[in-house]
């Protein structure tokens, strides 16, 4: 079991160095919450990627119903099952925003059309307030 979560945070690591953090640098698109929202309402057969572990989906933050969930640790080894949706954009969410970034510049790399949530789930429910 240590071992695995060692090769987890290590390939968690690589994935940061390899592809970075910031949506600065690359080109896809960021939405705040409020354009999150709208989207929503205007779509509800968006695909929306939570790239938390399952652990945090059942946390306080909760989750958004229907959304896809593969953790950021995972994705370069299971990018497969997001091949059906390739021709559409996939709206990523994480906790703050940070792991959504590095999964929306993974994702990008592959050729997908990608959006980053900014704030993650933290602003999507403080927007509850």
């Amino acid at each position: 079991m240590k071992k695995l979560y060692s090769l987890i945070i290590l390939s968690f690591i690589l994935s940061m160095a390899t592809y970075g953090c910031s949506s600065a640098d690359s080109t896809y698109d960021s939405i705040n919450i409020d354009q999150l929202k709208k989207e929503m309402k205007e779509n509800p057969n968006m695909i929306i990627l939570d790239v938390r572990t399952s652990e945090e989906l059942v946390g306080p933050l909760g989750h958004i119903d229907g959304v896809i969930n593969i953790p950021v640790q995972n994705l370069e080894e299971r990018v497969t099952e997001l091949e059906k949706y390739k021709d559409k954009k996939i709206t990523i969410i994480c906790r703050s925003g940070y792991r959504s970034g590095i999964a929306s510049g993974i994702l990008f790399k592959k050729g997908f059309k990608i959006t980053n949530v900014e704030g993650g789930m933290l602003s999507y429910r403080q927007s509850e307030k």
